[in-house]
């Protein structure tokens, strides 16, 4: 009685071993981009003429969002320094703008 629960202890950490050890190949092949199973292709794409492309049209989609944050932000920077402005500096400002009083 006590071999075959020890056989059985020895199988069952056989199994969890092998499905553990599986788990992490796995794991690491598609860590560093090798083909998985039967596949022949890697599970990162290669420097294919698409995929350069993708790449050219993100980086200029990338420049364009960057240039309007950096207009939005002077914008923003306006607001502020207009909300913050004392309330008498602001009337200055707004009557230097009307242009002379006749």
């Amino acid at each position: 009685m006590e071999i075959v629960r020890i056989g059985a202890a020895i199988t069952l950490a056989a199994i969890v071993l092998g499905i553990g050890g599986w788990v992490l190949t796995t794991w690491m092949r598609m860590r560093h981009g090798y083909p998985l199973g039967d596949a022949n292709d890697a599970v990162y794409p290669l420097n294919s003429g698409e995929t350069i492309e993708r790449v050219r049209l993100l980086t200029q989609d990338n420049a364009q969002l960057r240039a309007e944050i950096g207009s939005v932000k002077d914008r923003l920077a306006t607001i502020e320094r207009i909300v913050t402005d004392g309330a008498y500096r602001l009337d200055r400002e707004i009557d230097g703008l009307r242009g002379p009083a006749n």
